[in-house]
């Protein structure tokens, strides 16, 4: 008994002798299925071996050979097949007889197992608050060492610069220093002047009802010397600046750089990280009181401009009675604290990120929220500090 069902050739050029065959003959308690024709992926090979196809052609046979005396060419479409017909023959109660196949099918498909892997059962994930606080706290406090350590290397590294043997190059401080000072003064003008404008109109808004219009100067010199002023550069430069350094480091390792960079025993803390953190910190305390004064000049317009009882110098007199010398001592500790934070955070973010364009722009926007939330985490810091030594 006979079951001959041929292929389909991939291409319509294929000649009917070259396209992939297969029939099975039944004899005794011997079913034997014949291969012949070319069996690559080219040629249109058969997927798999019909379902009814050893009922209906080894009836009352015990075992099933494969005879591959017709068979060309052949590649993995052809174990692909025979995996399949040995699966379909354990259905059918037959005994699956390699013994004729050729030495490197027989070797593909030994390698093989004997059914397809059930897929797996998915993991069943049970809430677990304790547990998942516990974890986040642990990975916090890592990273809180990382970056510990980060600062400890930069300050070592600082020290070797100062006395002529570190790694960092005066041009790449000079380059982070153009990119955090002078390129950031347009927008920290602008957000500083308007914060400070739009602090001068809510006061001046409350304060004409009690005939205090004079205090908006106090209002606005206070609340900006003292937090604002410090707080918004900082988060300008934590979006401007530690994003870009958090991107920047990410390609380097992207690109291998930093692997170069370390196969040639170039220390990274004192050639990428040192210049990027320096630079932030030199920066930052004059930006900030570059803030204070774009800031007072925002409220002193509204003021003039809103107040008709208050006259331009009345305005500058009672801020500068106000606005006491320690207020800026504060803000300038303040945006050295910030700068530091943001540098080495970024850095970190950067170091850690992984090879592919997509986490360049991960590790950015990661640097970026991170940078925000620690400048107003240690902002809260540093207003408990000042309540309890009375500043």
């Amino acid at each position: 008994m006979t079951d001959q069902r041929p292929s389909q050739p991939a291409t319509q050029t294929g000649q009917p002798h070259d396209r992939p065959q297969w029939n099975i003959a039944s004899s005794g308690e011997t079913a034997t299925l014949r291969l012949s024709g070319q069996w690559t992926v080219d040629d249109g090979v058969p997927l798999e071996l019909p379902a009814d196809a050893l009922t209906k052609a080894a009836h009352g046979a015990s075992h099933l050979s494969i005879d591959t005396s017709g068979l060309g060419q052949w590649d993995s479409s052809l174990v692909s097949f025979l995996w399949n017909a040995r699966q379909s023959t354990e259905k059918a109660g037959l005994t699956f007889d390699t013994a004729q196949l050729p030495d490197g099918v027989q070797r593909l498909i030994a390698l093989l197992p004997p059914a397809p892997q059930p897929p797996a059962t998915p993991h069943a994930h049970v809430p677990n608050p304790f547990q998942d606080a516990g974890a986040f706290t642990i990975a916090s406090l890592e990273e809180v060492g990382a970056v510990t350590l980060l600062g400890v290397d930069t300050a070592k590294g600082s020290a070797k610069a100062l006395s002529g043997h570190g790694g960092m190059r005066l041009r790449d401080l000079l380059t982070n220093i153009s990119d955090a000072g002078p390129s950031a003064l347009l927008i920290v003008l602008v957000v500083n002047f308007l914060v400070g404008a739009i602090l001068a109109f809510v006061g001046a808004v409350q304060l004409q009802k009690f005939s205090a219009d004079i205090y908006v100067a106090n209002l606005v010199g206070i609340a900006c010397v003292r937090e604002l002023a410090a707080v918004m550069t900082a988060i300008i430069m934590a979006g401007r600046t530690g994003g870009a350094y958090a991107a920047r480091i990410a390609t380097m390792l992207g690109n291998e750089e930093i692997d170069a960079l370390q196969v040639f025993g170039i220390p990274i803390s004192s050639y990428i990280l040192l210049p990027s953190v320096l630079a932030l910190m030199l920066m930052m305390p004059l930006l900030y009181l570059y803030g204070c004064l774009a800031s007072i000049l925002g409220g002193y317009t509204v003021a003039v401009v809103m107040l008709p009882d208050i006259t331009g110098t009345g305005y500058l007199h009672q801020t500068w009675d106000a606005v006491d010398l320690h207020q800026f001592e504060f803000g300038f500790i303040k945006s050295i604290v910030f700068a530091t934070m943001i540098g080495l955070t970024s850095c970190r973010i950067g170091l850690k990120a992984g090879r592919s364009a997509a986490d360049v722009g991960t590790a950015a926007t990661s640097a970026v929220v991170v940078g925000i939330v620690g400048v107003i985490a240690l902002d809260a810091v540093f207003a408990v500090i000042a309540d309890v030594i009375g500043i």
